[in-house]
């Protein structure tokens, strides 16, 4: 296999640091164990050194984790491992837009970029369709995750971790889970992690900039629609897993105007799911749109 070339930083900075990008500070390190972890560890003892709009990339990761514990590792360069600061004037109230802000510009990222139809599995996950290429999984069907999400917030600063990890040309010997998938696999051809980052950024930064300007109100902004508009979970039979081993079973019918998902048990009864108090979500029998 042909090796993986690194990132050309100096380029990357030219096109992605202000004043000619959004990002205020940009650094790219040839490994870390998790980018979230040292992202807060630095905010918690250099705080200035990290302003909002800063970011971390990691050409390999080798202790990357997603919700709940979960572990996800890449081989080098296979992947777009970062990290991102966000330091909202909103407060803690509207942090749980976060991910799914994170989520519908990593859609449109690779929308644009990969051409593949990318989707987004509230709350965190990015999945891409691959029919009959693929067998169906339970709570998976033939979709596949090609990206994550994972914010973390923290308070002292305060900011929010914001974390993305995009699987690029992994094989399918590489993928970390059997409902993983590549950008290359889901046929998007030969990609490379620089323009897809380099779209990421700038989808990002569009999508926070209304968010700011709506002082964290994404039902202003017209997020809220933009994003139910990409959520493969809306309007589909879901199994929530909730901590203590609960499970909501119902339809997910909509986003609350705090990110919330809206999910109408078999009783009729709406109740609101917070990202935060959930374990996994398991949709039956979706396609993503």
């Amino acid at each position: 296999m042909t090796a993986r070339p690194p990132l050309e930083v100096d380029t990357l900075r030219e096109l992605l640091l202000a004043p000619a990008g959004p990002l205020a500070r940009l650094d790219v390190v040839e490994q870390a164990g998790s980018t979230n972890d040292d992202v807060v560890a630095a905010l918690r003892t250099e705080p200035d050194a990290w302003p909002h709009a800063s970011l971390l990339v990691a050409e390999h990761q080798s202790a990357g984790h997603g919700r709940a514990g979960r572990t996800w590792t890449t081989p080098p360069r296979s992947a777009l491992t970062c990290t991102f600061v966000a330091r909202p004037r909103s407060g803690p109230a509207t942090y749980g837009w976060l991910p799914l802000l994170a989520g519908l510009g990593t859609v449109r990222a690779l929308r644009a970029t990969a051409g593949v139809r990318a989707v987004l599995k509230w709350p965190n996950d990015v999945l891409v369709e691959l029919g009959d290429r693929v067998e169906p999984l339970p709570g998976w069907g033939t979709a596949r995750k090609v990206a994550g999400v994972l914010a973390q917030a923290v308070p002292q600063v305060p900011a929010v971790a914001v974390g993305i990890g995009v699987n690029v040309d992994q094989r399918a010997d590489e993928l970390p889970v059997p409902w993983a998938t590549s950008l290359a696999l889901a046929g998007a051809g030969p990609a490379d992690r620089a323009n897809v980052l380099v779209a990421l950024v700038r989808a990002l930064d569009e999508v926070a900039q209304r968010w700011v300007e709506h002082d964290g109100d994404a039902a202003a902004a017209g997020l809220v629609d933009e994003v139910a508009s990409v959520c493969a979970t809306l309007g589909r039979r879901v199994q929530v897993e909730l901590p203590g081993g609960d499970v909501l079973v119902g339809t997910a019918a909509g986003l609350a105007d705090d990110g919330a998902l809206l999910v109408t048990d078999d009783d009729g009864v709406v109740q609101r799911v917070l990202a935060g108090d959930v374990t996994h979500v398991r949709v039956t029998g979706a396609t993503p749109r």
